[in-house]
């Protein structure tokens, strides 16, 4: 039964999200929702200028409605599918202003980071006093062992949500590289929600479900980029299914890619700053410096996703 209890909402929201692909992409295409290239990347992304986005939206809507089916009897679940669809919203509005309005600068970064720091409080709230879960997080690899970091605990919860948040934006720039490596990190907590019986599995099992709807047709080449709408609800996502198991510290280790690209980003304005003007690599985030280096689209999706695959197993093995 436990099996079935993953598959079902995982079958339900992929034929949610592959029968909704397919009606919204013209819909995108006739409101000229299409993606701007910058300039100055790498010059293979040119020709995606154009390319629907928003497709974030297919990932909403699958997950809502399978998540609504289970809702009555999984309401451990709510405070997740609150927290993907309060940072898909931000992301939405950010996409509908860049590219139904044409103000190519869409929300200002404090306006992003205020929205962030809002719904943040709404979720923190709810753990704090109403979840009846403990902020302490399990420590990998130690049987049993927690950790509790006493008043950091809420400063450490918004520092993990929004973080990730942002981790999953910044790897979202390549054909199917954020939905390959999520569909991974997302079957993961999928699987420790069903052997730990959270009471989440269902959302965390509908999320895998319509990425693997959506990555047939964001799969170099991309139909459809997800945009903020999609890659911030993932990181909403994550860091909520993480805080309802008490796993936060697994997510730098399941999502070590999406950590990695934020420290280029770091990185490489540190050292720009430090060294007056000199790049630490060709190009930030990191998979930009790949293909910069001679790696195609495909190799490097290919690559992140076996690395996270690699991390997602070692990370089961201690469960």
């Amino acid at each position: 039964m436990r099996e079935i209890g993953i598959i079902v909402p995982m079958l339900i929201s992929f034929a949610v999200s592959v029968v909704m692909a397919p009606l919204l992409i013209p819909v995108l295409v006739k409101l000229k929702a299409g993606q701007t290239v910058r300039d100055d990347g790498p010059k293979t992304h040119l020709k995606k200028s154009g390319t629907p986005t928003m497709g974030g939206i297919v990932i909403l809507v699958s997950v809502t409605v399978t998540s609504l089916l289970y809702a009555d009897e999984y309401r451990k679940m709510i405070p997740v599918l609150f927290l993907t669809l309060g940072f898909g919203m931000i992301g939405f509005l950010d996409d509908f202003i860049k590219v139904i309005l044409k103000r190519s600068m869409g929300l200002s970064p404090l306006q992003k980071l205020s929205l962030q720091i809002l719904v943040t409080s709404l979720f923190a709230y709810y753990m704090v006093n109403m979840s009846g879960i403990s902020l302490a997080m399990r420590i990998p690899f130690l049987k049993g062992q927690y950790i509790d970091f006493g008043i950091l605990n809420v400063p450490l919860l918004f520092l993990v949500v929004i973080g990730t948040a942002n981790g999953t934006n910044f790897t979202d720039g390549l054909d199917g590289l954020l939905g390959s490596v999520t569909v991974l990190t997302s079957t993961f907590f999928s699987v420790a929600a069903a052997l730990l019986m959270t009471g989440i599995s269902p959302i965390t099992c509908s999320v895998a479900g319509a990425l693997l709807g959506f990555l047939l047709f964001n799969v170099h080449p991309a139909s459809v980029f997800m945009g903020d709408t999609g890659s911030l609800a993932l990181g909403g996502f994550l860091s909520a299914s993480a805080y309802m198991m008490q796993m936060p510290l697994y997510l730098p280790i399941v999502g070590l890619v999406y950590v990695i690209e934020v420290l280029s980003v770091i990185m490489q304005v540190l050292y720009f700053r430090i060294s007056g003007g000199r790049r630490l690599l060709k190009m930030a985030p990191l998979h930009h410096h790949f293909e910069l280096c001679g790696f195609s689209e495909v190799s490097i999706v290919a690559i992140f996703s076996v690395a996270t695959a690699i991390l997602c197993m070692l990370a089961l093995f201690d469960l």
